[in-house]
């Protein structure tokens, strides 16, 4: 169930564009909080509030460099979300491969019909 809930606070996480465009920044390197303000017309602190939000969910982490507090992306956590996506993404084209194979037999089983139709 832990994984569950991790999936949980992720994908809550990433339902905010802010907080989709911090992790689409930090896809690029690690920034300090000013830096992922930039863009944004919103104070400082609802930046790092959507910050803790996302190091709560797991998605990002803080590490200090001497004065510098810079946030880093987990890897990692996006690899585990990308393959839950996948797995259910997989099985929908397996079932949709399925139904196309269907649909090719029964056209070319019905074409000789259609012929004599003609």
């Amino acid at each position: 169930m832990q994984a569950e809930d991790g999936l949980d606070a992720a994908f809550a996480a990433l339902a905010d564009p802010v907080r989709r465009a911090i992790i689409a920044r930090l896809s690029r390197g690690p920034a300090t909080v000013n830096e992922l303000a930039e863009p944004f017309d919103i104070t400082l602190q609802a930046v790092s509030r959507h910050i803790g939000v996302l190091e709560a969910a797991g998605l990002v982490s803080r590490t200090r460099e001497a004065q510098r507090r810079p946030v880093h992306l987990d890897a990692a956590a996006l690899e585990r979300l990308t393959s839950w996506i996948d797995r259910y993404r997989l099985e929908a084209e397996s079932r949709y491969r399925r139904l196309d194979a269907v649909l090719t037999t029964h056209q070319t089983s019905d074409a000789p019909n259609r012929e004599k139709r003609s």
